[in-house]
């Protein structure tokens, strides 16, 4: 059993995160704005009213949260806004660099007091966040973003090696969620992080700070 941190909950790849974890026997701490009724009626420790990009709000969570420890700390919280070479929206690309790549970043540092040696940071990523996949452009905003969050990822796994804490950047396929329009083409919730969860498990400080798609692929950068 293990003490499992996960922000973004209330929806998509994030309540399943808890459902999977919760039925498995984990203690799950959910971490979100405004809870789901769905998310309410699975019985974990819900943690809300926390916005990521809000400093204060990541001080009142650390200070809510006691002094447990945790073994996984998931950051799955993620925006995608639409944004073209046409339609360059420079508050839309600031708000995705806000959401997808500091926020993670200063949640990890400010929990730093409460992960173990041993202890395992996710950072929910995806494969529009490689460089050497992008063959269609556009999506500036959270492309950019990513790769900035990917970078993030790489830098934690040096920087907590030495604390025996191990770090993954994993991208949850195509899953058909409120952010994908419910894509056709999209892997369900439940097959999504049932991949998820065998990386997380078989992740080990030899391989920290890898890039990696659920179904175990390792993708570039």
């Amino acid at each position: 059993m293990a003490t499992v941190l996960i922000t973004g909950t209330n929806r998509g790849i994030g309540l399943e995160y808890c459902r999977q974890l919760q039925a498995r026997g984990d203690t799950v701490v959910a971490v979100c704005r405004t809870p789901s009724p769905e998310l309410e009626a699975l019985g974990v420790r819900i943690e809300a009213g926390v916005d990521l990009t809000d400093g204060a709000a990541i001080t009142d969570l650390v200070e809510r949260l006691g002094p447990l420890a945790i073994d996984v700390l998931i950051l799955n919280a993620g925006l995608l806004e639409r944004t073209s070479l046409d339609n360059l929206d420079v508050d839309s690309l600031r708000r995705q660099f806000e959401v997808n790549a500091l926020a993670p970043l200063r949640l990890t540092q400010a929990l730093l007091g409460h992960l173990p040696s041993g202890a395992k940071v996710i950072l929910m990523t995806s494969r529009m966040g490689s460089i050497d996949d992008n063959g269609s452009g556009g999506a500036y905003g959270y492309r950019m973003s990513k790769v900035a969050l990917c970078m993030a990822g790489k830098s934690l796994a040096i920087d907590l090696r030495p604390r025996g804490i191990a770090v993954a950047l994993l991208h949850p396929g195509l899953v058909r969620t409120r952010m994908t329009g419910f894509s056709e083409q999209g892997i369900s919730t439940e097959e999504s992080v049932h991949g998820l969860l065998a990386r997380i498990d078989a992740l080990s400080l030899e391989t920290s700070g890898s890039f990696w798609h659920a179904n175990g692929q390792v993708l570039p950068w």
